[in-house]
């Protein structure tokens, strides 16, 4: 890793962002974008953040449709031939992040091998490198409208892009990796990768439990460790781990390692240094510019951004971007509290919207809204109020989701309005669809008709009624669901 023996953590960090921000200045002058907002003049910090606009997906999906269609110079001025499939934005199934040679090798590429570098600091005498390394990871495709133009989940193009001998340490080959349909493709990694060394996992971890119970099906073996002896580490991230912790452990068999790492379609961001805390080391040198705005700011029309110069300590920010793939002052919609200056730490507090993604499924508000909307017209049905949270995987039990709504005009029929709810949340998020596919993470959800009233008690019981106040529409735990359903 490089320059991380530097005493003074806070203030190296603090340069290599500048470095980074001037590297992306002079590159980004020469674009449609930079001349659009005269970065070719700007010439401090202070300057950027007056003159570049914040930017939403939806603000950037103009250029980027360019970029797909084979325009160069828009966002970033080399050529983009990667974008990195994701769901969650407003009025798309799915959003495409550009990805550069540059940010693949300054980023994803450069964080990698600091994450390894970070685990044997933590374990000097581990063996993990001697075997291989499992990712459950997405598939790729061609783009229908340029063939010069690839798609894929944001491990898909790391791994077609990694260097040759990326893959003698990594299972299974890439041409199982990036099978796009999904149920062959868990049965061709069960049977390929229990005759392999694998001394890591990586992925979601809804996918990754599916993979180990088939494991088990298929070998008749009564634990994981019984298949893979020197297995040592899980890498996780993307979703709360607690919930899942304790069904790894049962069907390991033994105690291993495990590492969180935040690592999106936007970019690799920062991993767990320490395994007996929880919070991450933000990567500071890695090909991205941040800014930070307190949460409560960023509805204004120009509210204040900080920069890790002049971040504080416990409070809630909404995360800015600026990459060598062309993103620009770009709200990746996570929010973080600091929890260390030196060096900078981060925990997650959640997104800038409520949510749920307890499988990597990303179903924003906006999600649930058009799906209810959709199944209210088909059914006759009208919607007072509603709430929504996970079911999480037991022991025998896949996830799903579970809704309680309140209708003043209930729908004409029950089935028909819970299959519409769900098939429309398929087709507008592709996260969501690919989890329900086949039932392999997500089952139904699970509806439940309330009266109306029930939210009023709930927020009564809070001090919330009236005003402004509102049930969470979405939660990425149980404590608002069960607390109303207890109210029933």
């Amino acid at each position: 890793m490089r320059q991380w023996k530097i005493e003074n953590w806070m203030q190296n960090a603090i340069n290599c962002q500048y470095e980074i921000w001037q590297e992306i200045i002079a590159n980004g002058q020469y674009t449609k974008y930079g001349k659009l907002w005269d970065v070719e003049n700007i010439k401090t910090i202070a300057e950027f953040q007056q003159q570049v606009p914040i930017a939403t997906y939806e603000q950037l999906q103009p250029y980027i449709a360019q970029m797909m269609e084979g325009e160069e110079n828009i966002l970033w001025n080399t050529p983009i031939e990667w974008f990195a499939k994701s769901s969650g934005t407003t009025d798309a199934k799915s959003k495409f992040i550009p990805v550069s040679w540059e940010s693949l090798k300054e980023n994803h590429f450069l964080a990698s091998k600091d994450v390894l570098s970070i685990y044997y600091n933590q374990h000097p005498n581990s063996d993990l490198l001697t075997g291989k390394g499992l990712t459950i990871g997405g598939s790729h495709q061609t783009y229908a409208l340029n063939d010069g133009i690839q798609l894929g989940d944001v491990s898909a193009v790391v791994m077609q892009n990694g260097p040759f001998w990326s893959q003698w340490l990594r299972t299974p080959s890439l041409d199982i990796a990036l099978m796009s349909e999904w149920e062959a493709k868990l049965q061709k990694m069960v049977e390929t990768t229990i005759h392999e060394d694998v001394t890591s996992l990586a992925g979601v971890p809804t996918w990754v439990l599916v993979l180990l119970k088939k494991i088990l099906a298929h070998t008749g073996k009564q634990n994981i460790k019984q298949v893979w002896p020197n297995l040592e580490l899980y890498f996780h991230g993307g979703v709360n781990f607690v919930p899942y912790k304790q069904q790894f452990e049962q069907l390991i068999g033994a105690p291993i390692n495990y590492l969180e790492i935040y690592n999106a379609s936007e970019g690799f961001f920062a991993a767990q240094n320490n395994p007996n805390e929880t919070d991450l080391l933000l990567f500071t040198q890695h090909g991205i510019f941040y800014e930070f705005v307190a949460v409560e700011d960023l509805h204004l029309p120009h509210p204040t951004t900080y920069t890790l110069a002049n971040v504080s300590l416990d409070t809630n920010y909404a995360i800015l971007i600026t990459t060598f793939g062309g993103l620009w002052r770009y709200v990746i919609g996570d929010t973080v509290k600091f929890t260390s200056l030196q060096p900078f730490k981060i925990k997650i507090t959640g997104r800038t919207k409520h949510f749920i993604n307890a499988f990597g499924e990303e179903l924003m508000v906006d999600n649930a809204d058009e799906a209810l909307t959709k199944a209210c017209a088909i059914t006759n049905a009208a919607i007072a109020d509603y709430t929504a949270a996970p079911v999480y995987f037991g022991n025998n039990t896949n996830g799903a989701h579970e809704w309680a709504i309140a209708f003043t005009t209930p729908p004409n029929d029950f089935e028909l309005f819970c299959t519409t709810l769900d098939q429309t949340l398929q087709n507008i998020n592709s996260d969501y669809e690919a989890k329900r596919y086949k039932d392999i993470a997500l089952g139904k959800p699970i509806i439940h008709q309330i009266p109306e009233q029930i939210f009023d008690k709930w927020l009564s019981q809070k001090n919330k009624l009236g005003g402004q106040n509102k049930i969470p529409r979405l939660s990425n735990n149980r404590i608002v669901l069960e607390e109303v359903l207890g109210l029933v």
